[in-house]
């Protein structure tokens, strides 16, 4: 049976908005790069892996999240152009054009939709493929889970699993969030343990086997709350919000008018040819 293709839209929109020109534009003389550059991003992705169904999750910027309240400097410092910012409001249409799913609530990130999703596909025995280059997915990964990150703007993926997982980082996927807890995360602005590193985090978790142990075993105890918090923070949430996530025809014709509307001629003929 085909997967189940599970997409970080905000981590593919950014890619696709800095790998593309600026200079493409709708009819309006909006910005839309971001959108023709994801648009053909997710046609690849749909005809090389062929999935069973789509579901495409997004960050809501606008409401902070359990993460934001807990520890006020997560993510700190982000700034998005407005151009990017404006082209992230419609691409969660064009993704329901498609006939894909769309999911976004407040007080969820992208990253626990796809945990969401990959939590029901794995209870039913289904697999799934998490397409982000958000690391944090890493713990994501199984027997039935391959995480797809790209490597070059959005058009080379390789495929982590837990191997890859373990020969990356040195711990199991479900190790993945007490590792980020120990060796911090620079993007989130998670400081992790004091004077621990990569290396160091993968020995206190082969060692103890997990966070709460070595805290138990009374390592890192000036940091033990700190610790906990930010290994909760690197957790993606499974209980985030799913829409139906049943077998899936693209409507590419309905794709097609939408970006004709938006006067993205040589988009809405790609789609129409694949309609």
């Amino acid at each position: 049976m085909s997967a189940l293709l599970v997409v970080d839209g905000d981590s593919f929109a950014h890619r696709a908005y800095h790998a593309l020109p600026k200079s493409i534009r709708r009819g309006d003389g909006g910005p839309a790069g971001a959108l023709v550059g994801f648009a053909n991003m997710l046609l690849r992705l749909w005809e090389a892996e062929s999935p069973r169904a789509v579901l495409v999750a997004w960050d809501t910027l606008s409401v902070p999240t359990y993460r934001h309240e807990a520890f006020p400097a997560y993510q700190g410092g982000r700034e998005f152009d407005a151009e990017l910012l404006e082209q992230l409001e419609m691409l969660p249409p064009l993704v329901g054009a498609l006939g894909f799913a769309v999911a976004k609530a407040p007080g969820y990130e992208a990253d626990d939709f796809l945990a969401a999703a990959v939590a029901h596909e794995e209870a039913g025995g289904r697999a799934s493929l998490v397409a982000t280059s958000d690391r944090d997915a890493f713990q994501l990964a199984s027997e039935l889970t391959t995480i797809l990150q790209p490597t070059r703007g959005v058009s080379e993926l390789v495929r982590i699993g837990p191997a890859e997982v373990r020969q990356r980082y040195g711990v199991e996927p479900r190790q993945v969030p007490d590792f980020i807890a120990l060796r911090g995360d620079p993007s989130d602005r998670l400081p992790g343990a004091r004077g621990v590193g990569a290396k160091t985090a993968a020995d206190v978790l082969r060692e103890y086997g997990s966070l709460e142990a070595a805290l138990a075993a009374g390592r890192f105890a000036a940091q033990a709350d700190e610790l906990r918090l930010y290994r909760r923070i690197a957790t993606l949430d499974a209980s985030a919000p799913l829409p139906p996530l049943d077998d899936q025809t693209p409507t590419w014709a309905t794709a097609a008018a939408l970006a004709d509307g938006w006067g993205l001629k040589r988009l809405s003929d790609r789609l129409a040819q694949e309609a």
